[in-house]
């Protein structure tokens, strides 16, 4: 995978595969520490002790229309090849939390990709379900910045309304954009 929102994508479809009625992810570009903070947990079936430490080996998977799944373990090469770390917690029944950091700077590391269409894409595709998005910058200066998406409440506002009608999905791909590039907006921001 090219960009990191590609992960990012393959493991919330995972998370919906799994049954997941609650999604939560949230997205850190710290350059003051120097770190990218990338977690993804659900509330889906979860996994056993001995799934969780396979679940970085290629060959174990899932799904059934193949035999190998290489998600997560490219996801892991990808951030321990930046001087960062893959963490999987799960527990049967309760649901899964996939935690990924990199080295912000690091030369290797691979563009973050496009955030806010990744999130847009993931919410119309499963709008049935509660998404839950937080993108949060530190600049170098050490100032927080941080969009916070729950579409809960829109989805109480709207009542009857669904997430999926056009003027709706015009409304959420705005307000998702903006939240993010003015974050994106904050990173080199020096407060002068």
């Amino acid at each position: 995978m090219r960009e990191i929102t590609l992960h990012l994508l393959d493991i919330a479809e995972n998370s919906v595969a799994a049954g997941a009625r609650n999604i939560d992810i949230i997205i850190e570009e710290n350059i003051l520490n120097d770190r990218l903070y990338l977690s993804i947990e659900d509330d889906g079936k979860g996994m056993d002790e001995e799934t969780v430490r396979a679940i970085t080996d290629p060959f174990t998977t899932s799904r059934t229309e193949r035999k190998v799944g290489l998600g997560i373990p490219l996801l892991k090469d990808a951030a321990e090849a930046c001087e960062g770390s893959l963490t999987v917690t799960s527990a049967l029944g309760k649901g899964t939390k996939i935690e990924a950091t990199f080295q912000h700077s690091h030369i290797d590391r691979m563009p973050l990709g496009d955030v806010a269409g990744t999130i847009y894409s993931l919410i119309v595709a499963h709008a049935e379900l509660h998404w839950k998005f937080t993108y949060r910058v530190v600049n170098a200066a050490g100032e927080a910045k941080e969009f916070v998406f729950d579409d809960q409440p829109i989805k109480e506002t709207l009542g009857d309304v669904p997430l999926t009608e056009p003027d709706v999905l015009v409304f959420l791909k705005e307000m998702i954009y903006e939240g993010i590039s003015q974050c994106k907006n904050h990173i080199s921001y020096t407060g002068e």
